[in-house]
């Protein structure tokens, strides 16, 4: 399991006031704000997430006597499961997504995939909420295209592929996959009206029709 003691480097007998300092030294370090490269960006706010999340586990009581008992519960050589901890955040944020707390959702998502970039599903929901916060469309492009490559049948994440890339202005790879959503999903509504914004009212029924009406 994650230990929040190691990833702010204090002792387990730190005082608040230790916890805070050493909070705020590492956290100047690794504010997204410091960086311009998009991927550098992305892996520091991942980076104080965890960070952000050690030190308010740490400077509450109850939260820290809950953190010390799994920790000394985990002590007797359990081994660190990164896939089991990415499906703690994967959980977290399908609740907030589901609450309509997209930038919660986003965060734990991002957490979930940051601990283990292997589950499509968790890397599915990433690029989902992508697709509906302001700014984050290329990293939801990231997101979906390693989806695809784990699970590259999914009609669903084909969906979230033409969302996306239609969202950071690639057309063709929007059309291309939606063509192969609608072949996996062609009743899923989200398909139909992605449809509709690619192609005009009235070149949507031949772009439909020509697919659904092929032979074979």
């Amino acid at each position: 399991m994650t230990n929040y003691y190691e990833i702010l480097g204090v002792g387990r007998d730190a005082s608040e006031e230790v916890i805070r300092g050493r909070f705020r030294a590492l956290a100047r370090d690794a504010h997204p704000d410091r960086f311009t490269d998009a991927v550098k960006k992305a892996e520091a706010e991942t980076r104080f997430q965890v960070l952000t999340e050690a030190v308010n586990v740490l400077t509450n009581a109850q939260r820290r006597k809950a953190h010390d008992f799994d920790l000394d519960k985990g002590s007797g050589g359990a081994a660190f499961d990164p896939a089991g901890i990415a499906k703690v955040y994967l959980a977290k944020g399908v609740k907030a997504y589901r609450d309509g707390d997209f930038a919660t959702a986003f965060q734990q998502f991002d957490l979930s995939v940051h601990h283990w970039k292997k589950d499509a599903k968790a890397l599915h929901y990433l690029a989902l909420v992508c697709s509906r916060i302001p700014g984050k469309a290329r990293r939801g492009v990231e997101a979906v295209e390693a989806a695809l490559k784990l699970d590259p049948e999914n009609g669903a994440v084909h969906r979230e592929a033409s969302r996306l890339y239609l969202q950071v202005g690639l057309r063709t790879k929007a059309e291309r996959h939606l063509q192969e959503a609608l072949s996996r999903i062609p009743e899923d509504g989200d398909v139909q009206k992605l449809a509709t914004e690619l192609r005009p009212p009235s070149d949507n029924k031949g772009f439909l029709g020509g697919l659904f009406g092929r032979k074979g």
